[in-house]
């Protein structure tokens, strides 16, 4: 009963307490019982207060105790101090029991931290592939890929972990060739891929944009019996439509019969980013009518499509009712698609007072491209008080003031657009080269107008 409710699934921890607590001497078996519960709860945290209980009341722990409170200090993002528990597995003895080794090496391989994880591997009486792949997963996650690679290569066996760390090594670090020519030999080796194997593969055909392979690997998919993965047919759907092949993106989007919100959100996603904006508007009615509720992401798409459409007033009052029916806090990414959309449309008075009003700190970005639309308008006023800002944010950027010399020099202000250097040397700004270009091009515009300058 006790174990039940401690660490079943359908157990109940609230219950357990209350049968732990009538216990007169509780034993390490029961301790770890309920240490291996809160682990896997919303409280994992009650697992170290358990762990000091235990000690308090000088109940000796094994290596299951450490093997699971050191499972969860992997799984836990914040650091809590990783060297109290491996100080106690040291005092304890059981620093040579090959579990508790093993989950040693995987807490420092996932604060990314291979030296003390090499220092661990190295104390192991006899190395297994776990012990193997999280030394894989420690240079992977410090971003050592060569080191990582060349462990990889003297392991004596590889399991599906292994193979699975060094392809999404590769994949995320845009290392795509490499991820593709290990996922093939991978194959040959008859080890079978998993989920997330497969959605590193899926995000390497993206990355590239090699529409060829992301077909092959979709027939691998079928035939290996994935399909089902509704994560995989997102990742499929995310890469066909990035690689134009909208088609293909809608035939296996109808073809699902089961659909997250993050499949909606891809294909709406899709048309939105393709200025198909009808098609993502019906994919909005439908997943709202299906009982999916949209969430930031929903909407950022739909407001990209209100931008591709030029449907302004649409796209505000979209914007307007986020937070009213839904209850989604607008992020600084729906701001400036507003921004932007009021921009392109000329009515940039409209812009400034959203980005002025926005209730989050605003960024460069935001007024970039409000700057931008100044450029594209002519508007000389505006575009001044939008670099007074982006100098508040980046003082030493150069390119604001470049963008507002090209306003100068198209409103016919060569005094001003004169000055804008001087500006930018008195105030230290830096120049890109990409902006040096724009500078070098903006002052022969400036010769050809004022050719009495030089007589």
């Amino acid at each position: 009963m006790f174990r039940f409710a401690a660490v079943s699934p359908s157990g109940d921890l609230n219950y357990a307490h209350q049968l732990f607590d009538q216990m007169l001497q509780p034993t390490t078996f029961f301790y770890n019982l309920l240490i291996r519960g809160h682990s896997k709860s919303w409280s994992p945290w009650l697992s170290v207060v358990l762990f000091n209980k235990m000690r308090l009341n000088s109940v000796d722990p094994d290596e299951f105790t450490f093997t699971f409170l050191l499972k969860l200090r992997s799984n836990m993002r914040v650091n809590m101090g990783n060297d109290e528990i491996h100080g106690a597995v040291m005092k304890s003895g059981f620093s040579l029991h090959l579990y508790v080794q093993n989950s040693l090496i995987h807490l420092y391989a996932g604060r990314g931290i291979p030296s003390t994880a090499r220092r661990v591997f190295d104390e192991a009486v006899a190395a297994d592939v776990v012990s193997w792949s999280g030394l894989v997963i420690a240079h992977v996650r410090a971003n050592e890929l060569d080191l990582a690679r060349r462990v990889f290569d003297e392991m004596p066996e590889r399991d599906v972990v292994s193979w699975t760390t060094m392809i999404s090594g590769y994949s995320q670090a845009k290392c795509s060739r490499e991820a593709f020519t290990l996922f093939w030999k991978m194959n040959c080796e008859g080890v079978m891929p998993d989920e997330v194997t497969m959605v590193s593969v899926i995000s390497a055909c993206t990355d590239l944009g090699d529409v060829q392979t992301g077909i092959s690997i979709h027939r691998y998919i079928e035939e290996n019996g994935f399909a089902w993965m509704v994560s995989l047919c997102n990742a499929l759907i995310d890469m066909y439509a990035k690689c134009g092949c909208m088609d293909r993106a809608w035939q296996l989007f109808d073809s699902m019969s089961q659909k997250s919100f993050i499949t909606w959100n891809s294909m709406i996603s899709a048309c939105a980013n393709h200025g198909n904006a009808d098609d993502a508007f019906g994919l909005f009615e439908c997943m709202v009518s299906a009982g999916v509720p949209p969430d930031g992401v929903t909407f950022l798409a739909l407001l990209v499509a209100y931008t591709h459409k030029g449907l302004v007033d649409e796209g505000v009052r979209l914007f307007e009712r986020m937070p009213r029916e839904y209850r989604i806090k607008a992020r600084i990414e729906h701001y400036g698609c507003v921004a932007d959309m009021l921009g392109k449309a000329g009515r940039l008075e409209e812009a400034y007072r959203l980005i002025s009003s926005m209730p989050i700190p605003g960024n460069d970005v935001v007024w970039g491209t409000l700057l931008a639309a100044c450029r594209s308008y002519g508007d000389v006023d505006m575009g001044e008080k939008v670099v007074k800002r982006l100098i508040e944010l980046k003082p030493d950027e150069g390119g604001y003031y470049i963008l507002l010399r090209d306003i100068y020099v198209a409103a016919g202000r060569m005094a001003e657009a004169n000055n804008m250097r001087q500006t930018m040397m008195d105030n230290g700004a830096r120049v890109a080269i990409q902006d040096a270009l724009v500078i070098k091009h903006s002052r022969a515009e400036l010769d050809e107008m004022q050719p009495e300058s030089k007589s």
